[in-house]
């Protein structure tokens, strides 16, 4: 693997192949390349809608410019970060980058002034996130989807596997791995859906929100209406009514979805390791791989601890942003400009978290002996049942008896028939809880 062994964060590091989808979307040649794209296709977009008042543009020159966008290269970026250490000014040594570019075209020089035309950084910035966090969430998502689907594999796989549900941790009403296992993918089946739903936004109205560069040299234009024909062509939604900067209150709302859908997987994560910690699920043999230093025979739930860590993070990250990007001074202060640029950042740890995830799953096998072990080991889990009959046979204190029969204690298959043979109830009832047995109490959890 290619390291820069001096990169601080690990997702330029460590995990950097990991991500190499999202590196795509939200590393510094990401943005660079948006905000590049965004201007060239402002200025072809004046020029085809607008003729009247900025002037047609052939065809070929269209054509160069595509091209020019299409060859877009770190090469590039280079130059435009050259410029930015004279300009200090990043949208702005973009605009000169590509001046520099028209300058020695004959065709396209006549064209170098509408390059950034009635634009405030702003609006180059906010719809370059917007499409920069709209390509982010549907890769988001798309993992989010694997981890579902395996998820759900493994219940459906698994779906008639009895074993003994713990409350508090404690010994509890038995279930199926399969029916645990879909809880998890339920809940992120409806998350998935709710993030799915959010629109991005962008603002591309002007310095302070009110068209006024668009609207001083060409009244006749309605520009709001002009402007979200150009957002809307990326599929973004245009908010028309902002300060300088776009609210971010859509960013927020999708910061909070995945933070939602993080917590489900680390949720999912913490029973994971409770289970395998516990022998319910053993991990698969990985060849060559080390458990610890020291002590050889360790097999380490490391993907599930992994995946908790990067959540955490991810979650700490999102929380400040969405706490940070709704609120700005008056009509700008320029304090969310070094947030945003770290929003990649929260979308890195949680799909790292989620790669491990699915690792993990792919390497647990359920240990059905010590499963069943466990279930013949607690019968008193079947108290349940009995004192639910015991009042259906309308036995009053039924609750009670079990209570002192029970609490505290265990059970076993002898003393549970020999109580159950004692009751004064209906044979009917009374043969359903002597058929009864910790195996088979699971109640519905087959077919949810």
């Amino acid at each position: 693997m290619d390291y820069n062994h001096n990169n601080i964060s690990p997702l330029d590091n460590r995990y950097k192949n990991k991500i190499l989808d999202l590196r795509e979307v939200f590393s510094e040649h990401a943005l660079v390349k948006t905000r590049f794209i965004i201007e060239i296709d402002w200025l072809i977009f004046l020029c085809s809608n607008h003729s009247k008042y900025f002037g047609s543009i052939s065809k070929s020159s269209i054509n160069k410019l595509n091209k020019f966008k299409n060859n877009f290269s770190d090469k590039d970026v280079k130059k435009i970060k050259k410029i930015e250490e004279i300009t200090n000014h990043d949208v702005k040594a973009v605009e000169y980058f590509i001046r520099d570019f028209f300058k020695k075209d004959k065709t396209l020089s006549k064209y170098i002034h509408l390059i950034h035309f009635g634009l405030t950084s702003e609006d180059i910035n906010s719809l370059s996130y917007a499409l920069m966090i709209k390509k982010g969430t549907a890769i988001h998502i798309e993992k989010a989807i694997s981890c579902k689907k395996i998820i759900s594999n493994l219940a459906n796989k698994w779906k008639n596997i009895t074993f003994l549900a713990r409350t508090h941790g404690q010994p509890a009403s038995p279930s199926t791995i399969g029916k645990e296992l879909k809880v998890y993918s339920s809940r992120l089946d409806r998350e998935i859906n709710i993030l799915k739903k959010i629109k991005p936004m962008a603002k591309f109205s002007g310095a302070t929100g009110n068209y006024h560069t668009f609207d001083i040299a060409v009244e006749s234009i309605n520009w709001p209406n002009s402007n979200k024909k150009f957002i809307r062509a990326y599929k973004v939604e245009q908010n028309s009514l902002t300060t300088q900067i776009e609210p971010h209150d859509w960013i927020a709302e999708t910061l909070d979805s995945m933070s939602r859908l993080n917590n489900i997987l680390l949720d999912l994560s913490q029973d994971m390791w409770i289970y395998i910690s516990h022998d319910i699920f053993a991990l698969k043999l990985v060849k060559n791989e080390v458990g610890s230093s020291t002590m050889p025979h360790k097999v380490n739930p490391i993907d599930f601890e992994n995946a908790e860590g990067n959540l955490g993070i991810s979650n700490t990250l999102n929380n400040y942003f969405s706490d940070k990007l709704t609120k700005s001074r008056l009509q700008r202060d320029l304090s969310d400009s070094t947030v945003l640029r770290n929003i990649g950042n929260s979308f890195g740890y949680s799909g790292l978290a989620m790669t491990s995830i699915i690792k993990g799953l792919n390497k647990l096998t359920p240990n059905r002996q010590l499963i069943a072990l466990e279930l013949d080991n607690n019968w008193e889990v079947l108290t349940e049942a009995v004192q639910t009959i015991m009042r259906y046979e309308g036995i009053s204190d039924a609750y009670e008896q079990l209570k002192n029969l029970s609490r505290g204690s265990k059970l076993d298959k002898k003393t549970y028939i020999e109580f159950v043979s004692s009751l004064e109830i209906s044979s009917k009832s009374k043969q359903k809880l002597l058929n009864l047995t910790p195996h088979n109490y699971i109640g519905l959890a087959k077919k949810l």
